[in-house]
C-alpha cells in the first residue's frame, strides 16, 4: 500500500497529466446532468452525449419526461444499454422532483440518493459537478486505478474504495482527483493494454512493474 508521501506524488503526477480533467457528459444544468449520469450506467460518455444531443432538445424539464408516453421515451434512448429500466427511472425521478422538490434537483447527496435510479456514485457526481460539493465518485476507472496503484486493496468493495480515498486524499482535492483518475483510467491505465511502459507512476506501481517483467520474458 502506498504511504501518504507516495500518494502525494501520484496526485501531483495525475494533475500534470490531466490538468483540465472534468466531467465529459455534456449538460447545461443540474437536471440535464442528472439524466445524463443515470443514462451513463454501463455505457460510455461518448454514446450518452450522442443520445442527449437530441434528447435535451426535446425534453427540457421534469414535466416533459413525465408527460411523454413511456414507449416514446424508450425509443428516444433505445441505443443506450438498459434503456427500458433507465427510461422508467428517469420518469420516476422526474415525478419525484416535481412532487418533492418543486422540479429542482436537490444538492445534497442524501436527497439525491432517494431519487429513482440514483445510487451513491450518481449522487456523488451530481453533487460535485453541479453543485461544487467535495465528492469522490468511484466508477470502474477510479476503482481500477486505485487498486492497481496500491492506494486501496484489491479485495476492497466500491464503498471501501471511496472511504479509503476520502481518508487518504485532502478533501479539497476530492473532486479534481476523481476526474483525473477517470481520465487516467480511461486514456492511460486502461483495463486492457495499460500504457505501463510510458507511465510516470511505474516506479510506484507494483502492478505495472509485474506487467513489465512479464512482458520482458
Amino acid at each position: 500500500m502506498l504511504n501518504r508521501s507516495q500518494i502525494k506524488i501520484v496526485l501531483d503526477s495525475l494533475e500534470n497529466m490531466f490538468p483540465h480533467a472534468d466531467c465529459e457528459l455534456e449538460h447545461e444544468n443540474p437536471f440535464e446532468l442528472l439524466v445524463a449520469v443515470v443514462l451513463s450506467a454501463q455505457c460510455t460518455d461518448a454514446l450518452v452525449n450522442k443520445v442527449t444531443k437530441d434528447l435535451f432538445k426535446k425534453y427540457k424539464t421534469p414535466e416533459d419526461y413525465v408527460d411523454v408516453p413511456l414507449e416514446e421515451l424508450q425509443q428516444d434512448i433505445r441505443s443506450i444499454g438498459l434503456y427500458r429500466n433507465k427510461s422508467k427511472n428517469i420518469r420516476k425521478l422526474s415525478q419525484m422532483l416535481i412532487d418533492e422538490y418543486d422540479g429542482e434537483v436537490p444538492s445534497s447527496k442524501e436527497e439525491l440518493e432517494k431519487l429513482a435510479g440514483v445510487g451513491r456514485k450518481t449522487a456523488n457526481v451530481v453533487s460535485a459537478v453541479a453543485f461544487g460539493e467535495p465528492a469522490i465518485a468511484v466508477d470502474t476507472h477510479v476503482e481500477r486505478v486505485s487498486k492497481r496503484l496500491g492506494i486501496c486493496r484489491w479485495k476492497d468493495s466500491v464503498l471501501e474504495v471511496e472511504k479509503t480515498l476520502m481518508r487518504k486524499i485532502p478533501k479539497e482535492e476530492w473532486s479534481a482527483t476523481h476526474h483525473r483518475m477517470i481520465f487516467f483510467g480511461r486514456y492511460h491505465c486502461k483495463a486492457q493494454n495499460p500504457q505501463c511502459e510510458v507511465c510516470p507512476l511505474l516506479e510506484l506501481c507494483r502492478e505495472g512493474q509485474k506487467r513489465m517483467k512479464k512482458a520482458s520474458k
